[in-house]
């Protein structure tokens, strides 16, 4: 069963905490057994599924590092990605960005 929900969320607090709920939401135990797939399924799904890191991640996981006091690393962060401000940054640019943004 899938499910899908679009929200749009103007505050950073609120879209924070989206983020970190859907990032736990499948490490929750809820007592329902998933069967696993076969691995040589498993592995053509992974090659499949190329993740692409959204504006929204990013701007989520630099919104906590200024919010724990690293405003300075992540103003540095985001001019060495050659912008001011986080939307100068080219979109192929974003999962490397949010490597080096969890390094901090």
């Amino acid at each position: 069963m899938d499910i899908n929900i679009r929200v749009r969320v103007d505050s950073p607090d609120i879209m924070n905490a989206l983020l970190a709920l859907a990032e736990a939401l499948p490490q929750m135990k809820t007592g329902v057994q998933i069967k696993e797939e076969p691995k040589e399924v498993q592995a053509s799904k992974e090659k499949e599924e190329v993740k692409t890191t959204t504006l929204e991640e990013v701007r989520a996981v630099l919104a906590q590092l200024a919010q724990d006091g690293k405003q300075k690393e992540v103003k540095e962060l985001i001019k060495k990605f050659g912008g001011k401000k986080l939307t100068d940054i080219p979109k192929d640019k974003y999962s490397e960005l949010l490597k080096k943004a969890e390094l901090i």
